[in-house]
């Protein structure tokens, strides 16, 4: 009965992402109707000290984040940067190969360590454009971004800085360049079964005579570019590479310069205790902030009269956007911790530890709870904080190295993690106007491809034995 009630939340969240309903709303309701129907005296302590606990504190960790990037994407797009890296793209690589540039941007922005929330404010502006030069339907971005940003280059690819591939680490003693020849396989099939599924939609689609869309009836269109000339294509660019650079600088000098720990005593606080921030667990985030605010600047010395002309109307219509995807996600966020709090979710976690072959249990137990709980990090550090143990030894009496549960553990985070009420999607398709409606479909192939691959590069460690 238990299973049945998380069950029952999770499609319940999921059908009414899919419908188009406010997650913010019904978020908190699927998982006190969970909680009230396991123990009804739980919900009100489970909503404030739980629920909300988990909201909030992804808020006070992110929100400058979603702000910020935001901004950036805006000033992006008022500056006239996405055209003329639009215009540059078509020349280079032509108008039919939108996509494939599209997810390119995708691949080395997030490679580069810029978190996927930032990716999305910031290729949207041009993803839009190109698919409007090109005619392809606008209803294509979102699987396209979600191929570029959420797949190879968070969790597949060696070295990526991404979360993904980090949290493994720590529970195996291993590096983010665990098991390489294993992660560039997974990567290579995921971005060629992943570009001939998009290409065969776009094909459709310019068979069936759909083109763009009328601008009329689309939501959250790119501003138009106010200025008479565009920028040289590599001045455009140049903001997009500082914040990856800078990501990748401040990741490396932060901790330095701070220290594990930094305290404070506030003026007016007089005696009062200190104040102290573990920066290890913050440096990351800092490192982005600070990766954005030297892209915003960037843009603004480089393009000031433009981006100035429409700057208070676009500034406004980004922080909106932000607040709401920053508000979906973390409605989002707060459900899974419930839901991982609950009885039935440690009978699923109970049954998936049956499976008996070690790479097979790792990957459908933290594909599984990445699903349950909309999150990759999130599931994976569940299954992971509870099962890591097992893991180990099982791998050890079969002779499997740590290497290779690293791959599988973060590949396979990303797998079924973005369900309907996963937060990344949710704030993709909010920042382009889209509805689950019209463009989830596309996600989802993208997410069965990618779920796909976890198990194609167990195969091929079987068969070949390469790590």
């Amino acid at each position: 009965m238990s299973f049945l009630i998380v069950l029952a939340a999770l499609c319940f969240l999921m059908w009414i992402a899919y419908r188009g309903h406010s997650v913010i709303l019904f978020a908190p309701v699927a998982a006190l109707g969970a909680v009230l129907l396991t123990d009804p005296a739980l919900v009100a302590p489970m909503f404030t000290g739980l629920f909300m606990d988990k909201m909030v504190g992804f808020l006070k960790l992110y929100f400058p984040v979603f702000v910020l990037g935001a901004i950036f994407g805006k000033l992006i797009e008022l500056s006239g940067f996405s055209k003329a890296i639009v215009a540059a793209t078509i020349r280079l690589f032509g108008a039919d190969r939108a996509m494939l540039s599209i997810v390119a941007v995708c691949a080395l922005l997030t490679y580069g360590g810029v978190s996927l929330f930032v990716v999305v404010f910031a290729v949207y502006p041009f993803a839009a454009e190109l698919f409007r030069q090109s005619n392809i339907p606008k209803r294509l971005i979102p699987g396209t971004i979600a191929l570029g940003a959420f797949t190879f280059t968070m969790d597949a690819l060696p070295g990526t800085p991404q979360i993904q591939n980090i949290i493994p680490s720590t529970f195996f003693g291993t590096n983010s360049w665990a098991a390489p020849v294993l992660g560039c396989a997974g990567a290579v099939f995921i971005l060629i079964v992943g570009l001939v599924y998009l290409d065969w939609r776009r094909r459709a689609a310019a068979a069936a005579g759909e083109g763009y869309g009328d601008a009329a009836s689309l939501l959250n269109e790119p501003a138009p570019f106010a200025g008479s000339t565009l920028a040289n294509p590599l001045v455009a660019l140049l903001p997009l590479v500082l914040v990856g650079v800078s990501n990748k600088l401040f990741t490396a000098l932060i901790p330095g310069f701070y220290g594990a720990k930094h305290e404070f005593v506030p003026a007016a606080m007089g005696t009062a205790a200190p104040v102290v921030q573990e920066v290890s667990k913050v440096a990351a985030i800092w490192a982005v902030e600070g990766a954005l605010l030297v892209g915003i600047a960037c843009v603004l010395l480089t393009a000031w009269k433009p981006v100035m002309a429409s700057f208070a109307e676009g500034s406004k219509s980004a922080i909106g956007g932000a607040l709401l995807a920053s508000m979906n996600t973390a409605s989002e966020y707060g459900f899974g911790a419930v839901i991982a709090a609950l009885p039935g979710f440690v009978v699923v976690a109970q049954a998936l530890a049956a499976i008996p072959n070690p790479l097979v249990n790792e990957a459908v137990t933290i594909t599984a709870l990445a699903g349950i709980t909309g999150s990759a990090s999130g599931g994976m550090s569940i299954a992971l904080a509870a099962m890591a143990e097992t893991f180990v030894a099982n791998a050890q009496a079969a002779g499997i190295s740590m290497e290779v549960l690293h791959r599988v553990a973060a590949m396979a985070s990303g797998g079924m993690d973005t369900l309907p009420h996963n937060g990344a999607v949710i704030t993709l398709l909010a920042v382009t106007g889209l509805s689950h409606r019209q463009a989830y479909k596309d996600i989802f192939a993208i997410t069965l491809i990618k779920t796909a691959a976890v198990f194609v590069v167990i195969g091929v460690f079987y068969v070949s034995g390469w790590v």
